[in-house]
């Protein structure tokens, strides 16, 4: 992988994080253009999952601030609240994770086929949230949480939106914007570092390939995924706030049809 492959996947990987048109789906798409295999990929795909996870940190540092704050009140608070909400939101995570690695491993060597229909279903997903009003609720509630999880850990599939789906999720669940997009950002932190440091594992101890990246390359794509990340982290807030997501629906279907009568 070159530097500038390097620099493209790395902006494409902190960009679609946050946007909702899938991080996983346009990775696939950029490593079939540029003719990176997966297995080969898995070093550059931990460090730029990596680099995305600290421009989450440093856009909501205020927000991370305050739970950290709340928590060490030794009390039941609402930063208590947020923090068991997040906990919940990662059981369906963690359950795929464990149980279903291996199918879920699979699917995203089937091809741009599985990316392109699930690009469909993102693009339906944001416009179903767009046009459906429902009664707006203050707080996201352990439930809400629960099936925001749910809809986390259904986008493992590549083509369908993290982001978008769990956004999507509350936004039908009537939640509040503007505390929703920043819960959405927030509960990925720890599934997406438990999931780069087993891989990091598997590499360490030559259970998985590294493939031939230069070290120049990965320093590339981490600063070009945190840069971008930290841009499309702020934006994508202020974009919930608004509620213009029937944008990115419009985007989704476009490069969803094109993947299935191109790829």
């Amino acid at each position: 992988m070159s530097w500038f492959e390097a620099l493209i996947l790395g902006l494409i990987q902190g960009l679609t994080e946050y946007l909702p048109v899938s991080s996983s789906g346009h990775l696939a798409i950029g490593s079939a253009l540029f003719g990176v295999e997966g297995e080969e990929n898995l070093a550059f795909t931990v460090v730029v999952h990596v680099a995305t996870v600290f421009s989450t940190l440093v856009i909501l540092w205020k927000e991370i601030e305050w739970i950290f704050r709340g928590l060490f009140k030794w009390q039941m608070n609402a930063e208590t609240r947020y923090v068991i909400n997040i906990l919940i939101s990662m059981i369906p995570i963690g359950i795929v994770g464990v149980f279903f690695k291996d199918e879920v491993e699979s699917v995203f060597r089937s091809g741009l086929l599985v990316v392109g229909c699930c690009l469909l279903l993102t693009a339906l997903l944001l416009t179903f949230s767009y046009y459906y009003k429902p009664k707006q609720k203050e707080n996201i509630s352990m439930k809400d949480a629960f099936i925001i999880g749910l809809a986390q850990a259904c986008a493992v599939l590549p083509g369908l939106s993290r982001s978008g789906s769990t956004i999507a999720t509350g936004l039908l669940l009537g939640d509040n914007k503007a505390k929703l997009a920043q819960f959405s950002f927030l509960m990925v932190i720890p599934p997406i570092l438990g999931e780069a440091l087993l891989d990091g594992m598997k590499l360490m101890k030559g259970e998985a390939i590294a493939g031939d990246i230069p070290a120049f390359s990965l320093l590339v794509g981490f600063l070009a995924a945190f840069v971008s990340g930290c841009l499309a982290c702020k934006w994508m807030i202020n974009i919930v706030k608004k509620g213009k997501l029937i944008y990115f629906a419009i985007y989704c279907a476009i490069v969803g049809l094109a993947t299935l009568i191109f790829g």
